[in-house]
């Protein structure tokens, strides 16, 4: 259960950093309250998973998933530049994702 609220978690930071573009600044009312609400969401399920996952474990698969995430909704949501460079970082990072899960599985 818990790798299931840290993946929800991770996909709620994606929501709220897309929401908090789209706030301008937190001057939009709508993005604004989506941004907080998904923060508040998101670090109340990392919280629960932080209960029997290792900190590090936890807090990096979170930020990953937020991290990818945002890169994947700013390509394809903002068309925000795709290059090589770009891409393969994002890549790096879910491999470092893939190898803290299978530590923790043989931990």
């Amino acid at each position: 259960m818990a790798w299931a609220a840290l993946i929800v978690a991770g996909l709620l930071e994606v929501v709220w950093a897309y929401a908090m573009k789209l706030s301008l600044g937190f001057t939009k009312p709508g993005p604004s309250a989506v941004t907080i609400v998904a923060m508040i969401i998101s670090f109340t399920l990392l919280s629960y998973a932080m209960k029997s996952l290792p900190l590090g474990t936890a807090y990096t698969i979170w930020t990953g998933i937020g991290a990818v995430g945002a890169f994947g909704v700013g390509v394809l949501v903002l068309h925000e530049p795709a290059s090589v460079i770009r891409i393969l970082a994002a890549c790096l990072v879910i491999g470092g994702l893939v190898l803290f899960r299978v530590a923790e599985a043989r931990a």
